[in-house]
């Protein structure tokens, strides 16, 4: 018979050998379709992405043992390699999204930079703020001003989604209330910077709630994160559409002008 420590490391053995084994026979598979995406019909893309489904659905389920980390870590990379593969998302879309984040954040909430990717690929490009939301929401239980570092993004992108892709501004508004005390509480220039972007923001929309100085305030708050290309192009067109200009500075950072208008 073996003893209780001795099964939980049997368990836990056998748990990481999984993970090793579901990313090793991904792999090949992956990098295959990466280098001849563009002749594969989409009806063998689509029948890969249900596949991927059923691993990560099964993923979801696999108990931790302790190792919480390790499947987190090993989810967001599956996740970098699926929201980087362009052509194939261009065919199949982003609908998998929420799911690694499913995993990414229910074994890891303090996991801070995953949620940049959820808000990206899953509201902008999956088109499902709601579900972006709810994760953040339950994430955010997890989280303090003071504990992990930088957590005031997570309010930041909640109120970001909320406002730009719901159009809830007095839910943003609340949001962006939370992100600029949270930050408020460090003295680095990051955290100074967000606070003062963010209060600037809830002015506006206490001042009108439709104010498209802070949709544009919140365009920009997308704009200097650390985003793709092609989100990167999303958020400046959608500042200019909306009045305002976008000029490059020498440091690689961006000054917005506001039109004359709000």
């Amino acid at each position: 018979m073996f003893s209780l420590s001795s099964r939980n490391f049997i368990l836990s053995f056998a748990t990481c050998l999984c993970l090793l084994g579901v990313s090793s026979l991904q792999m090949p598979r992956m990098q295959k379709l990466l280098h001849s995406s563009k002749t594969i019909p989409v009806k063998t893309l689509q029948r890969e992405l249900d596949l991927e489904r059923t691993r990560l659905n099964v993923i979801n389920k696999i108990p931790s043992f302790g190792y919480d980390n390790v499947i987190a870590n090993f989810a967001y990379l599956w996740f970098l390699q699926y929201f980087g593969d362009d052509e194939v998302r261009e065919k199949t879309g982003y609908s998998l999204s929420p799911k690694y984040f499913e995993i990414i954040l229910s074994r890891d909430p303090r996991f801070i930079t995953a949620y940049l990717g959820l808000s990206t690929s899953t509201s902008m490009y999956a088109a499902m703020p709601e579900v972006s939301i709810k994760l953040m929401e339950k994430g955010l239980k997890s989280l303090s001003p003071f504990a992990p570092t930088n957590s005031y993004y997570v309010w930041r992108y909640k109120g970001i989604d909320e406002l730009l892709f719901l159009g809830e501004s007095l839910k943003a508004r609340r949001s962006f209330e939370k992100s600029a005390d949270w930050a408020s509480h460090h003295s680095d220039e990051d955290s100074k910077q967000a606070a003062i972007l963010s209060k600037k923001t809830v002015e506006f929309l206490s001042r009108n709630p439709n104010s498209t100085y802070a949709r544009i305030a919140t365009w920009t708050m997308v704009l200097n994160n650390q985003v793709d290309k092609k989100t990167r192009q999303r958020a400046i067109s959608e500042i200019k559409a909306l009045g305002g200009d976008v000029i490059d500075n020498p440091d690689g950072t961006y000054k917005i002008k506001l039109p004359k208008k709000d």
